[in-house]
């Protein structure tokens, strides 16, 4: 079937024609490939029952699909003609009409240039003010100084040198709010916060409900054995004492209120946006829990303020005072948990600091394992945030920005005031985070008066450092690093 026969006319002007024929060849394309699909279908069930051969009724169906495709691909051959066709005398129109349209310009700026202005710079014989004068005193007998005036007020009115320009910018007032700025809402820039490697590392467990404190059961000290000093002699006793460790449940919240209207005019979800926040301030929140946590005014009883940890101080502020402080610590516990630490945790910029670390040569102390490195103070295996980024001393190193850097001399990283960052060597698993899962809520009952909603999260968890506080060592005396 023809173009014409299926009725396409040009509905106005050559661009809407061509637009029709591309808008029907495509109809047709889709067509032509569904027809193609059905015909596909019918071989490809006649694969899955291992026939080589159509039956007579598929048969028939898939040459009616191809007689189909063939029409149809036929047709849109022809679309293909006429739409080159057509494409090819709109463009040669677009550039004749261009080409028109400098000619005329051309034209109309021989006819200004040959046309001169009534009053010129210059000429005694010809004063717009002598003429005026004239008029307003009814001198002009001749009527040609009348003449002169209303030419000129044309001249004003046409000539482009006459023109009073405004030069418009991008400025508010002057253009600029016919230039509306592009908010790209989909690329929301949401604040960039830590993470909570720290509390990752640590055993974590489920808390239990109906409690607002978990206490375990502690030997203090342990019975005792000895060489018995001869036959029926006595037998060495040491009777066990026992005690126990406390770690209350805690509370981390936070909220923030809003306008219904923000919330239903917004082109984004603005509700996710405060929910994603707030999470992450809460993982952030408690992390440094985990780390500094007081165990007073709400908070959980955090590693460094446990009592028992083994505490450090590093000989100097080098690679060689710091890196015999990180063995000592790892001996410590070697020698009073009898079990061997799991990981290092450091603050990035401490990380840094010792990436930045060269030998009398010039030559880093630390290299990428991939360089095979011997005889190397560490290996960097990774290029990452807040997760394992290398090796010391055979343990790996996990990077924390949520570690303190106001430590003073001796405090421990919990010392405000200083410029200190503890390194921690943990036998991780002997700690213990147990959490609640973290809730949200809307309340939009609280504010209703005021069409105000109220959006929270909330968890509960409790901490405890205590099983075992001989697997904390603190390397502390680590005043700020220079690069």
């Amino acid at each position: 079937m023809s173009i014409e026969e299926r009725g396409i006319v040009a509905p106005g002007g050559m661009e809407d024609f061509l637009q029709t024929l591309i808008k029907r060849r495509s109809q047709v394309s889709e067509e032509r490939a569904r027809a193609q699909q059905k015909g596909e279908a019918v071989l490809l069930l006649a694969k899955e029952q291992g026939r080589e051969k159509l039956e007579s009724q598929e048969d028939t169906e898939f040459r009616g699909y191809m007689d189909q495709m063939k029409s149809l691909g036929a047709e849109v051959v022809g679309l293909d003609e006429r739409i080159e066709e057509i494409r090819s005398e709109v463009e040669r129109s677009g550039q004749i009409n261009a080409n028109l349209s400098r000619i005329r310009k051309a034209e109309g700026t021989m006819a200004k240039v040959k046309e001169q202005a009534i009053y010129q710079r210059g000429d005694s014989r010809r004063s717009y003010m002598q003429d005026l004068v004239k008029m307003t005193l009814n001198l002009d007998g001749d009527g040609e100084a009348r003449d002169r005036l209303m030419r000129h007020g044309q001249d004003v009115s046409t000539l482009p040198e006459y023109a009073e320009f405004r030069a418009l910018d991008r400025t508010d007032g002057n253009g600029g709010f016919a230039v509306p700025p592009a908010w790209l809402m989909d690329m929301y820039v949401e604040l960039a916060r830590p993470g909570r490697a720290f509390a990752n590392l640590v055993q974590r467990m489920t808390l239990p409900g109906g409690t607002d404190s978990i206490n375990i059961p502690k030997l203090a000290t342990g019975t005792a054995t000895g060489p018995q000093n001869g036959d029926n002699t006595a037998v060495l006793n040491q009777d066990l004492s026992d005690t126990s460790i406390n770690a209350p449940v805690r509370t981390i919240a936070g909220m923030q209120s809003l306008s219904i209207q923000l919330i239903d005019q917004s082109p984004i979800a603005f509700d996710e946006v405060v929910f994603r926040d707030l999470t992450a301030d809460h993982a952030a929140q408690t992390d440094r829990q985990v780390i500094g946590g007081t165990g007073i005014n709400g908070q959980v009883l955090g590693v460094s303020a446990t009592p028992g940890i083994i505490t450090i101080a590093a000989a100097a502020v080098t690679v060689k005072g710091i890196y015999s402080a990180i063995a000592d610590g790892i001996q410590r516990i070697h020698s009073q948990r009898f079990m061997p630490p799991e990981v290092i945790v450091m603050h990035p910029r401490r990380w840094g600091w010792f990436l930045a670390q060269l030998d009398t040569q010039d030559r880093p102390l630390f290299l990428p394992a991939a360089n095979s490195p011997q005889n190397a103070t560490g290996v960097l295996s990774a290029v990452d945030s807040q997760q394992v980024v290398g090796q010391m001393h055979g343990l790996p190193v996990v990077t924390d920005p949520n570690l303190p850097t106001n430590g003073g001399a001796g405090g421990g990283g919990s010392s405000a005031g200083g410029d200190e960052d503890p390194i921690y060597i943990l036998r991780a698993s002997d700690l213990i985070l147990w959490e609640s899962g973290v809730r949200a809520r809307v309340l939009p009952e609280v504010q209703a008066a005021n069409l105000t909603v109220m959006l929270q999260i909330y968890n509960y968890l409790a901490f405890s450092a205590g099983r075992y506080p001989q697997s904390v060592v603190e390397i502390t005396g680590l005043t700020a690093p220079v690069f």
